[in-house]
């Protein structure tokens, strides 16, 4: 027998290669015929069995989990208000008095409590998102008017000026000495900043720039603290230079200027300053929005937030950043923490109106089996159905929330380029999402509880009508799922010339091909609970769908491209892009939750969350169930085996709904609904409408 030396991998032959692909396909298509180690087949007995083990909630442990390392400055803001009944907001409140406890509410807070959000702009950020959360429950006008106050007016101090801007405002902010605006907005102009018409324009013989507004479009609208309070106004305007050629001005794009508007010992307009009352909204009536218009308003050329770009004294404009689009897009990576404020806020509005919903379904008894005592509304499939997935995802959101938090707070510290693009795409996808389905749950909350959800002191009208707006302002929703869609195509094209991926599109990386490939028939069938339940098959299963959005639609955007122009496919595709940016996030929700509980150290909790982790996923994939079976990554046996698991799953929630609810950890004092008290609640209502506490007759 002939003896061959070693060889290395250039000596393979063909031979070698085709022995290998097909011990590859033998050993991927055993993989495909094992069965999953559960019972692929449970019967209906041992479900209703299963069923009735209640699992034991170590209420403590997953409160502690949900509340973390912030509670202690938390319960400093709930402590001081609850201590000071005349900061509480009264249910029924003129437009007038609202602004004005709002803005006293706001002082007591920063001199009286001792509590400066603006320092944990700078410090923590995540401090200062738990404090807003906080200040929120109290009263959601004063979470805004702080959030105008220290997160755009001073933030866009702090992020867009530089250290003279900061020496000279940082206290006067901090302390409440100078109420500010933050005036983007334009009547015509919102999301499409860049179009913005309002001028600001260098006159080099006196060395300051002159802020106009050409026309009624450009007019400053729905500016928070203008109508009132502010003394100061961060005006975004396009800065334009004079040049010594033909067209006389040179468009230098979007800066942003520091400009008073009101006196500061007088509280009186300045001249060329234009102020009037947007008036009375659907919500949010604490906030003074107002409409600001400028006739040659003349500012000292140090206004000029200048980190992206200046002007010196003679005129000459400079910039680390080579062309108006990237300015532009640096102005806008520093205001994001807006969005991150607005998922985390909206969260804190569910966790609310599920804890009012649950609490009181399981108080409210109603019909039962003849000759029986009424059961509790909770015990309905169909109200197990509204309620049993918003409470999972409540969870999820709290999480993911949570995650953005962190995620910005480390972009705040290193100013890594690719954790700023990071933190912009999902802080976009997760305010869109999030408070989206949280103005959807509201109503149906409020639906929930029947009539008296209707009444006033059970809150869902006032939170309702406050978080409605959620979905509009910091980007309106259909336009931040757009540039969710858009990072994705950009991140696909990227994939496939090599390109690196961001933190939040790994799974793209990782595996794209698998995702895109032919589902397989067999795994398609599997039933058992064991897979159901498995994360790996509900991550692949919200991957396989993004995935396969995200390919069809870079196909359907170069088909309508030759014929119809970018813009033309876009629009065509638009319905298609949103779906994708929605999926997408449901992905990224849904993986972080998976890891949180994967990480839970108690064992308890870890239960608990895993319960409401399942159903937060099959209840998604049930949804959308008929995507997955047009491509038959589903088949018919296994989409009636998710569908009666998450039925399951439901009920199974509903048996610890209490508990879930109080880890929430928060006191009647936030919650504030009479019919969600933790005790006696059908007494504090009735006592609330005006009828007299009567102790019952005790046997002697």
């Amino acid at each position: 027998m002939q003896s061959h030396p070693p060889r290395n991998d250039g000596d393979r032959t063909l031979e070698d290669d085709s022995h290998a692909i097909v011990t590859r396909r033998i050993q991927r298509l055993s993989s495909h015929l094992t069965i999953p180690v559960s019972s692929p087949h449970q019967s209906q007995l041992h479900m209703l069995t299963c069923a009735r083990a209640k699992l034991e909630v170590d209420t403590r442990a997953l409160s502690s989990l949900m509340r973390g390392k912030h509670r202690e400055i938390q319960e400093r803001v709930f402590m001081f208000f609850d201590s000071r009944p005349d900061l509480q907001t009264p249910i029924e409140i003129s437009m007038k008095d609202h602004r004005e406890l709002c803005m006293r509410q706001l002082l007591a807070l920063v001199r009286e409590a001792g509590i400066r959000p603006f320092r944990y702009v700078v410090e923590d950020p995540a401090i200062y998102f738990a404090i807003a959360e906080a200040v929120g429950s109290v009263d959601m006008s004063l979470a805004i008017k702080m959030g105008v106050q220290y997160s755009l007016w001073g933030g866009s101090v702090l992020n867009l000026g530089t250290k003279k801007h900061r020496d000279k405002y940082f206290d006067g902010i901090d302390s409440l000495e100078y109420p500010g605006c933050f005036a983007m907005t334009e009547l015509h102009h919102g999301s499409n900043v860049q179009g913005i018409q309002t001028v600001a324009t260098f006159d080099p013989l006196t060395d300051e720039f002159v802020i106009n507004t050409p026309n009624d479009g450009a007019i400053k609208w729905w500016i928070g603290n203008a109508a009132v309070h502010g003394k100061f106004a961060t005006v975004f305007a396009k800065l334009m230079l004079p040049t010594h050629d033909s067209k006389g001005v040179s468009d230098m794009g979007v800066h942003s200027f520091i400009v008073p508007i009101r006196d500061l010992k007088t509280h009186e307009t300045l001249p060329g300053i234009e102020i009037h009352d947007c008036g009375h909204k659907v919500g949010l009536n604490g906030v003074d929005n107002g409409a600001l218009r400028f006739t040659s308003v003349r500012i000292p050329r140090d206004n000029l937030l200048n980190r992206f770009g200046d002007v010196s004294r003679d005129g000459k404009y400079t910039s680390s950043l080579p062309t108006i689009n990237k300015r532009f897009a640096a102005t806008l990576g520093e205001l994001v923490g807006g969005r991150v404020a607005l998922a985390y806020s909206s969260v804190s509005v569910l966790k609310i109106a599920v804890i009012i919903a649950v609490r009181y379904s399981l108080l409210r008894q109603q019909f039962g089996p003849p000759k029986k005592p009424e059961v509790s509304i909770l015990d309905y499939q169909s109200h197990q159905h509204k309620l049993m997935p918003m409470l999972a995802s409540a969870y999820a959101f709290h999480f993911s929330a949570q995650y953005l938090v962190d995620k910005y707070s480390e972009m705040k510290k290193t100013h890594d380029e690719q954790l700023v693009g990071d933190v912009h795409a999902l802080s976009a996808g997760l305010k869109s999402y999030i408070t989206s389905f949280t103005a959807k749950s509201l109503s149906t909350c409020r639906e929930a509880c029947g009539g008296h959800g209707y009444a006033a002191v059970n809150r869902f009208g006032s939170l309702r009508n406050d978080h409605d707006i959620f979905q509009t302002f910091e980007g309106d929703n259909t336009v931040l799922l757009q540039q969710v869609a858009g990072d994705l195509l950009k991140q696909y094209n990227e994939k496939f010339q090599g390109g690196t991926l961001t933190v939040t599109w790994n799974y793209l990386r990782e595996s794209m091909n698998t995702y895109l490939s032919q589902p397989n028939p067999v795994t398609a069938r599997w039933e058992g609970e064991g897979h159901l339940r498995d994360p790996k098959f509900q991550l692949d299963a919200f991957r396989y769908r993004t995935s396969r959005l995200l390919q069809s639609v870079a196909v359907r955007l170069r088909k309508h491209s030759k014929t119809l122009g970018m813009f033309g496919a876009w629009n065509r595709c638009l319905n298609h892009l949103l779906t994708l940016a929605e999926s997408h996030i449901e992905s990224v929700i849904l993986a972080k939750f998976v890891e949180v509980v994967q990480n839970c150290p108690d064992a308890n909790a870890r239960a608990a969350l895993k319960l409401v982790c399942d159903l937060y996923a099959l209840d998604r994939i049930w949804k959308d169930i008929g995507t997955y079976r047009n491509v038959d990554y589903v088949a018919p046996n296994k989409a009636k085996a998710i569908h009666k698991l998450t039925e399951y799953l439901s009920f199974q929630v509903r048996n610890i709904a209490g508990e879930l609810v109080d880890a929430f950890d928060l006191p009647d004092q936030v919650t504030r609904a009479p019919i969600a008290m933790q005790s006696e609640a059908y007494a504090q209502y009735t006592q609330y409408v005006g009828f007299k506490f009567i102790e019952k007759a005790i046997n002697r």
